[in-house]
């Protein structure tokens, strides 16, 4: 077995989630819940950088952040295609995931701002990375033909990720509808999400 850090709300943690679904490899996965927030946690132990997730595999090594463990997950099974093994579609997977994480990065580094304390709070730095997220989402609606070009039924690391941050902005700023003006990548993720990966990996209260 291998042990993963895992939080039910954590993007990273649900983008490789779906990996490990997608790639049939859940069944050899055994999630240890853990607050990385907790004053008294020993994720450092296992990544340095207190981040979920981590995953320890079989041979007790220890891998480190999400894009490294997708990696790692869809090398066990690269009948999967979860990561094409080279060309156009592997660099296209691979900037897909990069657009998604950064999406992931802004959008809590605006929540945690937000829940600072009043008087400490920096509407600047929040406002920096709303429109960091915006400027990705915009960039993936102009590319949603190539997303579209993914099989439904043949997602990547990328497509995975993508669908990873979209629904994360749908769980924490609801409340910002980021698929107006949008309306090629709305309909990309509405049909990207119909998958039993997604509806397994859904956060409580989503």
């Amino acid at each position: 077995m291998m042990t993963l850090r895992w939080s039910a709300t954590s993007p990273y943690v649900r983008k490789v989630m779906m990996v490990a679904i997608e790639a049939g490899l859940d069944g050899r996965l055994s999630c240890r819940a853990t607050d990385p927030w907790s004053a008294d946690t020993d994720l450092p132990n296992d990544n340095p950088l207190g981040k979920v997730p981590a995953l320890t595999v079989e041979d007790g090594t220890v891998l480190f952040d999400s894009p490294v463990i997708v990696e790692y997950l869809a090398a066990l099974n690269p009948a999967a295609g979860l990561l094409p093994a080279d060309g156009p579609a592997r660099w296209a997977a691979l900037r897909f995931q990069a657009v998604a994480d950064g999406i992931c990065d802004a959008a809590i580094l605006r929540r945690l701002e937000n829940n600072r304390p009043d008087g400490e709070k920096s509407a600047g730095w929040m406002e920096r990375q709303r429109k960091a997220v915006a400027r990705a989402l915009d960039v993936l609606e102009a590319e949603a033909a190539t997303l579209s070009a993914t099989p439904p039924d043949r997602p990547t690391i990328g497509t995975l990720a993508v669908v990873a941050a979209l629904a994360y902005l749908d769980f924490r700023f609801g409340h910002e509808p980021w698929r107006e003006g949008r309306p090629a990548l709305a309909a990309w993720f509405a049909t990207a999400s119909d998958r039993d990966s997604v509806r397994r990996t859904v956060p409580p209260g989503a």
